[in-house]
Formats: structure tokens, sequence, C-alpha cells
């Protein structure tokens, strides 16, 4: 393992110089000739290294028994920090436009998956544990947050201080999930709550991202927002989101039934992610980012549309959306890893703020295990499981380094800059990597609890078989 390590990193370095080289040739060649080629050969090589090290360090911490995705996220913390060393190589990577596209491809992708692992039907049938425990799971954590940016960095504006408590709302349903499916209790009604809860939290996040975004970009035209023009927005994408999941429902069975009469390869996959870009496109149009599109197309496209394709021996949606997503969601990971300037954290503060948002983080989610309706269940199991922000949190970090607001001398600048956004990455890899481990020992102390308990009651019906029966 170590010399398989050692090997990529060293194929990763000469890569990165070839490509260093490539592009001093390109810029000359572009000088002499003009427009050279369509694409920029520096490009070819820029995905060729993103791919190699975010597969590095992804098989680095699968193998440490840790999510795949913080590999991919630190891997990308150390090439885009290479400067540092005086390596300037990986520099152009940072704002290659192209990369950048593939990168926001890659998370839609992404929020398409994490739709298609949603199933409504069994977050329904956990009811009202489930809504109240995301209710509070949103609720809490997006106080705390707020109130923990403002203490912090005072001198922003108030919409910043909303955007960092939004990036602390939703819950990673995938870090959760495998969990509980490596310990085989995703059937239990612990599991299937945090799963149900995990799920409406990214739809409320969501919805919260909407109208933060919303009053962001109006705010940056000049413009200052009523609470009738909040709810307009929070109205706009409820109704986006459940009208998708109405349409869709009647509409994708009839699409995908007839498509399943093709002779040609891949039609499931295409018209699957065409569907996925095209409600993608809507939610854009509608003044809504293109993932909550995605997340909708996810949970519209139930399994049970395509059957027509199963009975001819086909294979279902997720393993089909698996290996595009292998390829275009690690470059949207080392891309945000590669954001963190860990010169930032020279400075004090931020890592008392990254501390403080981390600590508000976890005390949000846990709070949300005491509203459980349901009694007899692993309440602190329930707090735990949903406290992972992983992906999610990300992607809401990665759409507030795109959003721009005007600082007290006018200049545009992001939402999240780049201190505020190496404090956001510090709570998602430690909130993500202390999830499965305190998960994981919490349900199997409950489970030895229960056995201990089982095998009392087996032994004293035995003991009570064994006594002599009074004449």
């Amino acid at each position: 393992m170590r010399r398989q390590l050692i090997a990529g990193a060293a194929a990763c370095g000469v890569v990165l110089c070839v490509a260093q080289s490539a592009r001093a040739d390109a810029a000359q060649g572009m000088g002499q000739n003009g427009a050279a080629h369509g694409l920029d050969p520096f490009v070819l090589l820029s995905v060729a290294v993103i791919l190699i090290a975010a597969k590095l360090g992804g098989e680095l911490f699968e193998r440490l028994k840790q999510p795949g995705v913080l590999g991919e996220l630190i891997i990308g913390i150390v090439i885009g920090n290479l400067a540092l060393a005086g390596f300037m190589a990986a520099e152009p990577l940072k704002t290659n436009e192209i990369i950048a596209a593939l990168a926001e491809i890659g998370v839609i992708i992404l929020l398409f998956e994490v739709g298609l692992e949603s199933n409504l039907s069994e977050m329904l049938e956990v009811g009202w544990s489930s809504l109240l425990v995301a209710l509070a799971g949103v609720i809490v954590p997006f106080f705390l947050g707020w109130g923990v940016a403002a203490y912090f960095i005072p001198n922003e504006s108030r919409l910043v201080h909303l955007f960092i408590g939004a990036t602390l709302c939703a819950t990673s349903v995938g870090i959760t999930a495998r969990v509980l499916k490596d310990m085989g209790r995703l059937q239990t009604r612990e599991s299937r709550i945090i799963l149900g809860a995990a799920v409406i939290d990214d739809v409320l996040g969501l919805i919260i991202l909407a109208v933060v975004a919303g009053a962001i970009k109006a705010s940056g035209a000049g413009a200052v927002l009523s609470m009738l023009d909040i709810a307009i927005i929070a109205g706009k994408a409820i109704a986006f989101l459940f009208g998708a999941i109405v349409v869709g429902r009647f509409i994708t069975p009839h699409i995908f039934w007839r498509a399943g009469r093709f002779e040609s390869r891949g039609v499931l996959l295409a018209l699957s992610i065409g569907f996925c870009f095209l409600l993608a496109w809507a939610a854009a149009k509608t003044g809504l980012a293109p993932i909550v599109g995605a997340f909708a197309a996810g949970l519209v496209l139930d399994e049970i549309h395509f059957e027509t394709f199963e009975e001819r021996g086909k294979h279902d949606l997720q393993q089909l959306v698996m290996p595009v997503s292998a390829v275009l969601v690690p470059i949207f990971f080392v891309l945000m890893g590669m954001k963190v300037d860990l010169r930032a954290f020279a400075r004090v503060e931020l890592l008392g703020f990254a501390a403080a948002l981390t600590v508000a983080a976890i005390i949000g989610k846990q709070i949300c295990s005491l509203v459980v309706v349901d009694r007899g269940l692993n309440r602190i199991a329930i707090g735990l499981g949903m406290i992972p922000r992983g992906e999610v949190g990300l992607i809401f970090a990665g759409v507030g380094a795109t959003l721009m607001l005007p600082n007290a001398q006018g200049v545009s600048e992001p939402v999240i800059g780049a201190g505020t956004f190496g404090v956001i990455v510090i709570m998602v890899i430690v909130t993500t990597l202390i999830t499965p481990p305190a998960l994981k020992r919490s349900l199997a102390r409950r489970r030895r609890h229960e056995q201990d308990e089982s095998t009392d009651a087996i032994r004293e019906v035995a003991e009570d078989a064994a006594q002599p029966t009074s004449q």
C-alpha cells in the first residue's frame, strides 16, 4: 500500500511538472499562432492529475476506514498549496474555466445521486419523528452558525452570517447511510428516522440556500428584500421541488416505459442524466441553484420506472450513474480543496472560528435528537447520525464562493472568502471524521445491551422451567 501511494504521488508530481512545461509551451504557441487548438492541452493534463490524485487520496482514506471524499478533499488542499513550497504548476488549475465547469457538472451529478438514494415512501413511513428531528436539525444549527459567524466576523454583512448558518443545516445522507449499511442496521427504526430526517434536512437546507442566495443576489444588485420577497423566494423553491416531484411522477413513468422498448445502448443513462440536467436548468431559470433541480430529478426517478429495462437484464440506474459520478464528482471535491488557502490559518482567530463553528455544528444536530417522539429508541445514535456535513456542506460553501456582495468600500467580494471557506472545510472534515466511529460505538453498545437483556430473559425462563411445580 505504501509503495503504491508513493508511486502514485511521484506520478502526480511528474504529471504536474509536465503540465507546467505544457502550459508554457501552449502559451508560447498561442502567442505565435493566435488560437492554436480548440482545447488547451493543459486542461487534459490537469484533469489527469486531478483524477489520479483524487483516487490516491480516496484509496488512502478508504483503507483508514474513513470516507473517501475526505481523501479527495485533502489531496486537493495539498495540491492547492504547493505554491507555498515554490511549486507553481498547480496554480492555473484553480482558475481554469473548463475545470470549473466539469466540477459544476460533477456536483449536479452528485445531488442527482443523493436524490436517487432518497426514498420518499420510506421517509414518510417514519412520519413525525423524522419531520421533527429534521426541523430541529435545521433550525438549531442555522441559528447557532449565524451566531458564531456574527461573533467572529462582526464586520461582515448579516447576509454572510446567514449564509454560514445555512451551511450547517444539511446532513450528508451518504456517509451516515454507509455506516449503517456496514453494520447491517439499515432496517432499524433509528436508521429510518436518521435517513428520513437527513433527506428532509437536505430539502429544507436547499430551500434556505435558495432564500439566502436570492437575498444576496438582490443585495448585490442594490435592492433590499422585504419579508414578502423572501416569502416569494421560499414559496418558489417549495413549489419547484414539489411541483417537479408531482409532475414527474405522472410523466416519467410513461417516458421510461416507452424508452424501455429502445434497442440502442445507454438509453436509460442518457435519458436520466438528460432529465437531471433539464430540471437543473429549470431550477436555474426560476432563480434557484441548479443543484435543487438535480436533487428533485433524483427524487422523481423511482426505480419502479425502470422495470422494463431490468426485465431485459440491464443494470439499475444507480449502478449506471456510478461510473459517471466516479469521474466527475472527484473533480469537484479536489477543486474545493484547492480553494483552501493554508496561509489563512496563520491567523489565530480563524482557528478559533473553525473550532466554534464545528462545536456549533455538532451540538446543533445533537439537540435534534431530543424531539424524537418514539419511546425506547437510541436517541444518542440518532443525534450522531445527523452530524456529518460531508459533501453537502462543501456544496453550500462552493455556492457561497460564487456569490458576490459589495464590501464597505463598495468593492464586490465573494460571500465565502478564502479564510471563511477554510473554516467551513475544517468543520466539514471534523464532523465527517467523528461520525462513523461515534455512531458505530453507540449502535454497538445498544446492541450489546439488547443482547444482555435477551440473555437475562432467557435465563429467567429457563430457571422458572427448572423449578419443581408446587402441588
